[in-house]
């Protein structure tokens, strides 16, 4: 259950000097009308922003590494948050209406994949923590707002206004200082710790071991890895998965010689000694069954030996399907389930 130190009222003291609703306290938000469109911002040249992270990253020792992937349990949601996502504790249509209006917003402006990496592992570490008000629309878009907006302002060199996130037709337009009381509360919520160890934290030096080069790889191979990563956060069965153990699983999936390699690479490999290879190859099972259009539950299970081609297309062409988190929610098993539901329920 979410930590009870997180209560309407302790977080209504963030708007007491102003006359303006607080988050999650009244029935409805302030808002504000729609005065200009926002279309016309380009901003950086986003082509390149998208591996600059990556790209200027410095080369790092097997032992900083090492350090990185014991920390990473710390910037994760909490340890039943899958598990209640399952059951129906937690409203999994809430989480995919925040993941797709993140999308939106984060495409329109063109962000990087950190960006929206980070985004989503805001929003997942906030609604394991945090009480979210029932049937409130406007909650889960203030959410989301928040979540990218600090997001872009870690990540981005340009950013635009935070009301101007707003992308599309919304019903109703939060007001600047809305979103800040949001921000605040879920800095507050978060404990302050927003920058946490994603998939694209440990991709590039995972990379690099695999394909046994000390330079960086190749930008093609950097840039397939970041959108099957981005891809993978719309599946919940992958929170089942650490970051670093995820990045692996990418890493062998777009390095066709490391699959032929297969259990070997756990030996050859330092890095992959730190990761456990029964996870890693359940992920790289997982990513492939995506690939395949996710029908494993069905009877025709992938196999981890062969490698998909462009597994990242079908990926993404699964990012708008809405299938895979169409699960009956009425029960929970004992056992975790590893792959995705892909019946058609109707949206």
């Amino acid at each position: 259950m979410a930590d009870s130190s997180y209560d309407w009222e302790e977080s209504s003291l963030l708007c007491e000097e102003t006359n303006i609703p607080c988050f999650f306290d009244l029935d409805s938000p302030a808002t504000v009308e729609v005065t200009q469109e926002t279309d016309g911002y380009k901003g950086f040249i986003f082509g390149i922003r998208r591996l600059e992270p990556l790209i200027d990253f410095p080369c790092l020792s097997e032992e900083s590494f090492g350090s990185m992937v014991e920390r990473e349990g710390q910037y994760m949601p909490k340890d039943d948050y899958l598990k209640r996502l399952r059951c129906g504790d937690l409203d999994l249509a809430l989480r995919r209406e925040a993941l797709d209006w993140i999308w939106k917003a984060h495409t329109h402006y063109r962000f990087g994949d950190s960006s929206f990496c980070l985004s989503i592992n805001y929003l997942d570490r906030f609604l394991s923590m945090y009480e979210m008000p029932n049937n409130k629309t406007w909650a889960v878009k203030l959410l989301s707002l928040a979540c990218l907006s600090l997001a872009a302002k870690m990540e981005e060199i340009n950013v635009p206004l935070t009301v101007d996130l707003q992308v599309g037709e919304p019903k109703c337009v939060f007001d600047g200082n809305t979103i800040q009381r949001m921000e605040l509360l879920l800095l507050r919520t978060l404990q302050w710790r927003m920058q946490p160890y994603t998939p694209l934290t440990f991709i590039d030096h995972f990379l690099r071991k695999i394909n046994g080069v000390d330079k960086y790889p190749s930008l093609p191979l950097i840039s397939r890895s970041m959108q099957i990563i981005s891809s993978t956060t719309k599946g919940i069965d992958f929170l089942e998965f650490r970051p670093s153990e995820i990045a692996a699983a990418v890493a062998m999936l777009v390095s066709a010689d490391a699959i032929a390699a297969g259990e070997d690479i756990f030996k050859d490999v330092p890095c992959f000694s730190l990761v456990q290879k029964e996870r890693v190859m359940k992920c790289v099972e997982l990513i492939q069954d995506w690939a395949n259009g996710g029908r494993g539950r069905n009877g025709s299970s992938s196999s981890s030996s062969s490698t998909p081609q462009s597994p990242n297309g079908v990926l993404e062409a699964a990012w708008w399907s809405h299938k895979s988190d169409e699960r009956a929610v009425g029960s929970c098993p004992d056992t975790k389930r590893r792959r995705l539901d892909t019946s058609n329920e109707g949206n």
